[in-house]
């Protein structure tokens, strides 16, 4: 389905939201199905014709932490008071930024801080999907556009959902025997709902390295002027807190990564000097590195094919950020193995994707 040239809230037209879904669950079809209308907008995101998520806008928390309220009460592991926290992470400070669904980001911090395990998050999404599909299917008129790149492109995914069997479930039992009889290559066991998707975690060889007895970073700690009067969930001791050490040579963008990023999960170390930071790479063993690519004396490319020849940091994500836009920029930045690029000036949105691809 290609990208219609319409307006979100212009040239509304009579829609058959059904049809739409047929012409999305083809093998071939990868990508968002956005839906506008004057009430919301719906987000349909499906990889090879099958569903992996689904929000609406207007409602794009309310039903996960309705879902996770339930999830609570059967799975030890998550507190009555998350909902508190993932506002305070993921809602408080995102609002207006350019991040399509920080919904998905969430329930990706819940499995990466093994609150939930990655088949809960599978069931979670299909209970989320069901309720998107439900309103959708009463959609009577709007737009839509089929984008085949997609926010969720690069970020893990846990279940691929057999659409026509989500149809089904929402539809009263005479339209469903209509849409059956409409859709040849329809699947009816239950069996078949949806594949989770098994996160396969990667051997990593870790070398020994001399002995450090220096700087060690803090466990964690608390910005109580950002979370004031909130309830704030203390993390149990085997919740990973991640290292992230930016090089930058300006403060100003450090000081905005570390306000980007919520405490308790990461703990951000900021470097202005390149030659420093080398020496401070070694002695951290930092989880990602966010790299400037224009610093003085070392710059980022240098320092990047510097870290790329020490064995143990062979693998380390490491992210060239810069200003440069260019072709050859990226191509500089995947020739000294860079796990990613992002560009400057970015939102709170922008960083947490790129992060969360890396440690998810």
């Amino acid at each position: 389905m290609k990208t219609l040239p319409i307006s979100r809230y212009r040239f509304f037209q009579k829609l058959q939201p059904l049809t739409l879904l047929k012409k999305i669950t083809g093998k071939s079809v990868t990508g968002c199905l956005q839906v506008f209308s004057t009430s919301g907008s719906w987000s349909i995101y499906v990889d090879e014709g099958k569903l992996i998520y689904a929000s609406y806008s207007e409602k794009m928390f309310e039903p996960l932490y309705r879902n996770l309220q339930r999830l609570s009460q059967q799975i030890s592991t998550l507190p009555d008071g998350i909902k508190d926290q993932l506002r305070a992470i993921f809602e408080t400070g995102i609002e207006n930024q350019a991040i399509p669904n920080p919904d998905y980001l969430a329930i990706c911090w819940l499995v990466n801080q093994k609150y939930i395990s990655s088949s809960q998050a599978a069931m979670l999404i299909e209970q989320l999907a069901l309720e998107v599909l439900e309103s959708f299917l009463n959609l009577e008129e709007g737009s839509y556009e089929f984008i085949p790149e997609s926010f969720l492109d690069d970020m893990p995914k846990f279940c691929h959902l057999n659409v026509r069997l989500l149809v089904e479930r929402c539809l009263t039992p005479q339209n469903a025997a209509v849409y059956r009889q409409t859709s040849p290559s329809y699947q009816s066991h239950t069996s078949q709902f949806f594949q989770i998707n098994e996160l396969q975690s990667k051997a990593k060889t870790t070398p020994k390295l001399p002995k450090i007895h220096s700087f060690k970073p803090a466990a964690y700690s608390i910005n109580t002027n950002a979370h004031r009067g909130q309830q704030i969930i203390q993390p149990p001791a085997d919740r990973k807190i991640y290292t992230i050490l930016c090089i930058d040579d300006n403060p100003t963008v450090l000081n905005a990564i570390k306000s980007y990023l919520d405490e308790q999960t990461f703990s951000v170390i900021g470097v202005t000097d390149s030659l420093k930071a080398l020496m401070q790479i070694i002695r951290i063993k930092p989880d990602i590195i966010l790299l400037d690519i224009s610093m003085p004396n070392l710059d980022g490319y240098e320092l990047c094919s510097l870290l790329r020849k020490h064995s143990y940091f062979k693998n380390t994500p490491v992210i060239m950020v810069s200003e440069k836009v260019g072709f050859l920029d990226r191509a500089k930045a995947k020739m000294v193995r860079a796990s990613g690029y992002l560009t400057k000036p970015f939102k709170q949105g922008d960083l947490l994707k790129v992060i969360f691809q890396h440690i998810v």
